[in-house]
């Protein structure tokens, strides 16, 4: 890290080595420069999780980086945010859209929320989504958007049904206090057996692989190989679509 990336922060010559002084580096943690050399030279006492918490901030800690500090003090690393991120990563949009002429990619959040979905991809499934306030949840437009059986067969929508409920469930157990989901939740409960009829097997977790049988209005009847990647950091998952040649 560089003198000039802190704001209001000048640039300093002669440096003999690169990266922050204690000094600058304990005033962006907001700790005496004398605590950060202790624990710097392994003479002070097991940091507090607050001491952690602003290391990590003033390192930049990515999620992992930081989870890895509170470990190696010898604390539980801190509870996932509140929320995925709402953008997706300008690399993921470059992939996106790389493979528009080749295979259809979806890439949902955490709370399964449709996030963005290329081209092809929208050629496949048709305009599935809409923009009321669950318009976009994988979880609620499996279980009230109409023509699933047409796109997906009887076979395909009841598959769809039970890996939404099942992702539904990780979702909420990950993001315990985040109302979107409890309402959600309490939406699907209130007005649609089918849902209760999933929910009430108590399953719980990701699909990461999966064989899906589309009917495309114009190219008949298509199988894809369907494999899911994770972007841990915002809590993205990437899912795409490979024509199944038998």
């Amino acid at each position: 890290m560089a003198p000039r990336d802190r704001p209001g922060a000048s640039p300093l010559s002669h440096r003999r080595v690169p990266g922050l002084r204690r000094q600058e580096l304990a005033d962006i943690a907001g700790i005496s420069v004398e605590y950060y050399t202790r624990l710097e030279q392994g003479r002070a006492a097991r940091p507090s999780r607050e001491i952690l918490t602003a290391l990590a901030r003033a390192f930049r800690l990515s999620n992992a980086e930081r989870d890895h500090l509170f470990r190696l003090a010898g604390e539980r690393p801190p509870p996932p945010s509140r929320a995925p991120a709402t953008e997706i990563r300008p690399g993921l949009q470059q992939l996106l859209d790389g493979l528009n002429d080749v295979m259809p990619v979806t890439i949902h959040d955490g709370r399964l929320d449709m996030l963005a979905f290329n081209t092809a991809a929208a050629d496949l499934f048709g305009p599935l989504f809409d923009d009321g306030h669950y318009g976009r949840n994988i979880a609620y437009q499996a279980f009230t958007a109409t023509g699933l059986d047409k796109v997906l067969g009887n076979e395909g929508a009841e598959q769809l049904a039970r890996v939404a409920t099942a992702e539904l469930r990780k979702a909420l157990s990950h993001y315990s206090e985040d109302e979107y989901l409890r309402s959600l939740f309490r939406e699907l409960s209130a007005n649609n057996p089918e849902f209760d009829r999933h929910w009430q097997k108590g399953e719980i977790g990701t699909w990461s692989s999966a064989m899906k049988h589309v009917n495309h209005p114009t190219k008949g009847p298509l199988t894809f190989d369907s494999e899911m990647l994770h972007d841990p950091e915002n809590d993205h998952w990437v899912m795409l679509f490979t024509l199944h040649h038998t």
